[in-house]
């Protein structure tokens, strides 16, 4: 047997003992691995508020508690950046699939932004893809793409991924108390996003005709915006403005539908309510006159037409952060319009699927597999 021969019978043997190099030879970081210290920086700037170097319980008992055993390698009771930038991985899907992470998708003053996209293992040459895109939540001012990879997310994207479609999680511009970026950049971002996929539809294998749009809270606006504003409207970057895609079909997880009734985010019709988002769509020196126009722009439910494309709201009736009077509201117009929407009340449901004082009903395993039902449907 040659020394050639030899090589090649190893790396069959090879690939047939440890089955998950087939994954790891898919996948592909369009930045060249440059992206993780990007997010690296980033998460550790969040982390480290009052900048002493360290991270401690102090700073958030929540992650601390997800945190500490993972990266507190020395049991010190705190985390350095050393450590954390060591041991810290970025949260991607695990899949067995072809994926392409970390994809520059759009350039902004502000940040550069990306997406990944996952394609099931099923992929064929050639072929076509619908494509989910989700957007994270995080009220427009926190969260990540990389939420795609957690929790009930990752429930649903794996077993769309299994049904045949591409999944694609997008990162938007965050708005910051006294900054410039608005709830406004992060629907535009989201959109020149699928105006990206659209752009480059043919080398990246998927079918700009079938997307579909997904998200949570924050992320659930914004997918509605995705599933019911028309392409061309909200342009964002001029390279990107021009192409167009079509929407099959969209699924909201708590997420609002209308800011000009604030009454809407009132959950126990409390007589002393404030508008809690607002500052969110307005700038510092937004005109009053010009504020109400923003809040109509920034509505999905203002984008509601008889032939709209489907949309299933999946709502709380705990919820007191995105109350299910959005839900009621929105089913309440698409009856008067004659709109294709579909709602799902989940009973003793807060924000993010936490139980209020009994069990949720549907329960979250239901909840993940009506949204993966929806989709399917529409295929």
């Amino acid at each position: 047997m040659t020394q050639s021969r030899k090589f090649n019978f190893s790396l069959v043997i090879l690939c047939i003992t440890f089955p998950f190099l087939k994954g790891i030879a898919q996948t592909e970081d369009q930045s060249n691995g440059a992206y993780r210290e990007v997010y690296i920086n980033k998460t550790w700037e969040r982390l480290d508020e009052n900048k002493d170097g360290k991270f401690t319980e102090e700073d958030n008992k929540r992650i601390w508690k997800h945190l500490n055993k993972l990266l507190d390698s020395n049991e010190d009771a705190l985390i350095s950046f050393e450590e954390f930038s060591t041991k810290k991985q970025v949260p991607y899907l695990k899949t067995e699939g072809k994926r392409k992470l970390n994809v520059l998708y759009k350039v902004t003053k502000e940040e550069d932004l990306y997406l990944d996209i996952y394609y099931p293992k099923t992929l064929k040459e050639g072929e076509k893809l619908p494509v989910v895109i989700y957007t994270h939540g995080g009220g427009w001012a926190a969260g990540s793409r990389h939420g795609a990879a957690n929790a009930s997310f990752k429930t649903v994207h794996t077993a769309l991924l299994e049904k045949g479609f591409c999944v694609v999680s997008v990162s938007y511009r965050l708005w910051k108390n006294g900054g410039n970026t608005t709830m406004r950049d992060c629907v535009i971002d989201s959109k020149d996003a699928m105006r990206y996929l659209s752009k480059h539809n043919k080398e990246l294998g998927i079918d700009a005709n079938r997307f579909f749009s997904f998200g949570d809270s924050a992320g659930g606006q914004i997918a509605q915006m995705l599933l019911l504003s028309a392409p061309e409207s909200l342009k964002g970057a001029k390279s990107l403005e021009k192409y167009t895609y079509k929407m099959v079909a969209g699924v909201s997880w708590y997420g609002p539908c209308d800011f000009e009734d604030i009454s809407l985010f009132n959950h126990d019709d409390s007589p002393n309510f404030k508008d809690r988002f607002g500052a969110r769509i307005t700038k510092p020196d937004t005109k009053p006159k010009d504020k109400l126009l923003l809040y109509k722009e920034m509505s999905p439910i203002n984008y509601l037409h008889k032939n709209s494309a489907p949309l299933l709201m999946i709502q709380g009736d705990k919820d007191t952060t995105i109350p299910v009077k959005h839900a009621y509201y929105m089913a309440e117009k698409a009856n008067e319009f004659g709109a294709p929407v579909t709602t799902l009340i989940v009973k003793n449901a807060g924000h993010n699927w936490r139980k209020v004082g009994a069990d949720i009903n549907p329960n979250r395993g239901n909840i993940e597999q009506s949204t993966i039902d929806y989709f399917v449907s529409h295929l």
